[in-house]
């Protein structure tokens, strides 16, 4: 096949809706006219919990990951730069998937998965990233937003100290993430206005504590 099918592919793959499954088949939810609408594991996290959520951001890892990892094995040694290809269409697919009228996710996971194929320190650096910010802030955006930052940071430092990415690599970085960050861009204005929920809310309001 070409390359060009591969891309269809993978956007295909990435477009599969699994939060909407999941909320559909096990909460008997439409996941878009819960919390903030959006397709992500965050969203289904604050409406079905930590359980679900945990193993459907892992599928939206998955989703990202197989395309850029697997995709190059088969499509007949295509020139350079059709692996970053592959993991941008599944990005796009998970973010604007042709089952749920082109609603989505906003690519931080499906993102990921795409660079743990590669550009997996990147991942490493990003993730740490995450974690630091939402352990210090408890805000899940702003640790998406700052890990989409460190992720093409990560990769622009490696080139400038001489662990060179491949170009097209790196170029899909600068737009992977620069694409995340315009996703949170509702997200932005909320956490302009001191608006954006923090995640010890979304627990309280479980549990009953948060009204």
């Amino acid at each position: 096949m070409t390359p060009l099918i591969w891309v269809l592919a993978a956007y295909l793959a990435g477009s599969l809706p699994t939060s909407f499954v999941v909320g559909k088949a096990i909460g008997g939810m439409d996941l878009r006219r819960e919390g903030s609408g959006n397709l992500g594991a965050t969203n289904l996290y604050r409406a079905m919990g930590l359980r679900v959520a945990v193993p459907v951001g892992l599928v939206d890892v998955g989703k990202g990951w197989l395309p850029a990892w697997l995709f190059p094995m088969l499509d007949g040694g295509a020139a350079d730069g059709w692996a970053a290809a592959y993991g941008a269409a599944a990005i796009l697919g998970h973010t604007f998937s042709c089952w749920v009228r082109f609603r989505g996710g906003k690519g931080v996971a499906t993102a990921a998965g795409a660079f743990l194929a590669l550009s997996p320190l990147a991942v490493l650096v990003a993730a740490l990233v995450w974690v630091l910010v939402l352990a210090m802030r408890g805000i899940v955006s702003l640790a998406s937003i700052a890990a989409a930052v460190a992720l093409p940071a990560t990769v622009l430092a490696g080139n400038a100290a001489g662990r060179a990415e491949d170009p097209w690599v790196t170029g899909f970085a600068i737009l992977a993430g620069a694409f995340v960050v315009w996703a949170h861009r509702s997200n932005i204005g909320r956490l302009l206005r001191g608006e954006e929920k923090r995640i010890h809310d979304d627990r309280r309001a479980r549990r009953g504590e948060g009204g």
